[in-house]
């Protein structure tokens, strides 16, 4: 995501009014073909292999990838994305949408919507209720902090105080079934007291129900090496974003698959990370649809 993330959620709408509450879905990265949900839940059995080798059995897109085809039709778009290979989708705005007609659309192409993006003043906000009974209703069991304001991140303190924020709102979601995460940049990685933001809000939130969204084009921008903090903090990492790195020094956002990023390695630790969902994006695709198809290619061949 890029610095205008913040306009975009407030343009496109995270909110919506209220809803008849629907049970959500619940997914991981890799299960066999004939793996059962029972009631709401995968059953794995991750040891399924093609040949000595596991493969993703499902794979998301962040739709703010494709939001200027979103903002044309909701419909369409999401139809595409399924026909392009994607069974998940986490959302960044509803487009005007109501919680039943996002249901309906999703329904209708196979797809399911675990996670939506939202701000950090939507947690804090006494509308924070209304954005979990959307949640509930849309099937979504993650709601993700996007982005932070410069006032935010401005030292170990200003982090300290997102977590607390984490934490109030985890509290308040947990009885709906929902948890609240953090989605990181490149800045929450920068040095800041002698740490990073992003250490400083996942100390500050161990043992609660804050699950953290690693985004690895980012960390691997900072120059941070995302298996260190799976070792570091093993499984608290319950969701990724893919998009790939160019590369220093420029770091050229890329397809998955197109850059320097060792996807294999990222997901044989999948695991130890506590990796459930992973979401394709790019931040600013010169052809949304090529770019969606180009990255669903390699992730359907990707084999760890």
């Amino acid at each position: 995501m890029t610095t205008n993330r913040r306009d975009f959620l407030r343009a496109a709408g995270t909110s919506l009014g209220a809803a008849a509450l629907l049970p959500g879905a619940n997914r991981i990265v890799a299960w066999p073909p004939g793996a059962r949900l029972d009631d709401g839940v995968v059953q794995p059995d991750l040891r399924a292999r093609d040949g000595a080798r596991d493969r993703l059995a499902t794979f998301g897109l962040e739709l703010y990838t494709v939001r200027t085809l979103m903002a044309q039709s909701v419909e369409r778009t999401l139809a595409q994305v399924a026909e392009a290979g994607y069974g998940e989708v986490e959302f960044a705005g509803y487009f005007d949408r109501t919680p039943a007609q996002l249901v309906s659309s999703l329904k209708a192409n196979g797809l399911v919507a675990p996670s939506v993006h939202v701000d950090l003043a939507d947690i804090r906000g006494p509308g924070f209720l209304k954005v979990i009974e959307t949640a509930v209703a849309i099937g979504h069991r993650y709601v993700v902090v996007a982005w932070l304001p410069a006032e935010d991140r401005a030292s170990v303190d200003a982090y300290a105080r997102v977590a607390d924020a984490l934490v109030r709102a985890s509290e308040v979601a947990k009885p709906a079934g929902v948890r609240v995460g953090f989605h990181n940049h490149d800045m929450e990685l920068a040095p800041v007291g002698g740490t990073t933001g992003l250490d400083v809000m996942l100390s500050a939130t161990a043992g609660t129900d804050v699950s953290f969204q690693m985004d690895l084009y980012w960390a691997t921008r900072a120059g941070a090496d995302p298996l260190d903090f799976f070792a570091r903090y093993p499984k608290r990492f319950t969701q990724v974003h893919l998009k790939d790195s160019g590369g220093p020094p420029a770091h050229q956002m890329l397809d998955v698959g197109r850059g320097v990023i060792d996807w294999t390695a990222i997901f044989q630790h999948r695991h130890e990370a506590g990796i459930e969902h992973c979401y394709v994006e790019h931040d600013e695709p010169a052809d949304p649809l090529a770019s969606i198809r180009a990255s669903a290619a390699y992730l359907k061949a990707l084999t760890f």
